[in-house]
């Protein structure tokens, strides 16, 4: 089938958006900008103020959104949310496409999806992968899993969100890795604040910290990614060549930090968890490989 000919094209399509955190106000404001009739639900009927004044369908229960499209998509605290809010309204989902958007485990996304199916509705999993204000914006960007068909038929309203990434079949791909980036993202939060808390020991207000621990993780990247430092090939081929940054050289570092934040006073919980890695790969004979050897423990954690 001609991928143009299977898509949702027209503007005027209806969608359901059900909940109505920031998340779910960004997208019903970036859908009803482009023209789509819109008709939101949420527990707190509230929250849903906003979005009426900006012209969308306040639907009475999660029933009559749902029936109001043929394109319903969920934005929930957990996935425990979706079954919460719309056990009453199963016999409404056959036919439609339910896309959902939420946080929640790969396992609990599968278990969903067939939730989905058993009561005949067509599922998507999504993951927004920039906050609420940049949703809609050419810098948003959602990875999805599940039949490729269904992104293909609704490409022209999703695309409106972000730029869709389609990773595979299976419902819970969009999931794990909306939930590894998400890993990167709040380690390396926690990261900034440590470093921040280090410096402030000091007398360095964050206003002046920040900036330079920034323009630090900003390089990051392009250091990884700087010809044979760049770990990808090495880790799926099971190399560690150790000609540069060692585990033991890394342990080191580790063990500096974690006795320059006790002699501070600071909570060890960050830094102890990054010394632990480094300890057990050289307790397995791997301190001279490279610092990606502490994927092994990641991997395979004792106990």
């Amino acid at each position: 089938m001609n991928a143009h000919k299977d898509r949702t094209t027209s503007r005027n399509t209806p969608v359901s958006v059900i909940g109505l955190g920031p998340m779910g106000q960004a997208v019903v404001r970036t859908l009803l900008a482009a023209g789509h009739p819109v008709t939101v639900w949420n527990r707190t009927a509230s929250r849903a103020d906003g979005v009426v004044d900006a012209g969308a369908t306040h639907a009475k229960t999660p029933r009559e959104a749902v029936e109001a499209s043929e394109l319903v998509l969920l934005s929930l605290t957990d996935y425990q949310a979706m079954y919460d809010i719309l056990d009453d309204a199963t016999e409404a989902l056959a036919g439609r496409t339910l896309v959902n958007l939420s946080s929640d485990t790969p396992d609990r996304t599968r278990e969903a999806a067939a939730w989905a199916t058993r009561h005949g509705a067509a599922f998507l999993t999504g993951g927004i992968m920039v906050p609420a204000p940049m949703v809609g914006t050419d810098a948003a960007h959602i990875y999805y899993s599940g039949p490729e068909a269904l992104l293909r038929r609704h490409r022209d309203t999703l695309e409106l969100l972000g730029t869709p990434e389609h990773l595979g079949g299976d419902p819970g791909l969009a999931q794990l890795m909306y939930q590894a980036q998400l890993a990167v993202f709040l380690t390396t939060l926690s990261g900034l604040m440590h470093a921040t808390a280090m410096l402030g020991t000091a007398g360095m207000k964050a206003a002046e910290a920040l900036p330079r621990l920034l323009t630090f993780t900003d390089s990051i990247g392009a250091i990884l990614r700087a010809g044979e430092e760049h770990p990808g090939a090495a880790l799926d081929a099971g190399e560690h060549p150790g000609h540069l940054s060692t585990v033991t050289m890394m342990g080191a570092t580790a063990d500096h930090i974690v006795d320059t934040s006790t002699s501070l006073g600071l909570d060890l919980a960050l830094p102890t968890a990054v010394q632990t890695h480094y300890r057990q790969a050289i307790e397995h004979g791997h301190g001279s490989d490279n610092w990606t050897r502490i994927i092994d423990s990641i991997r395979k954690p004792r106990g």
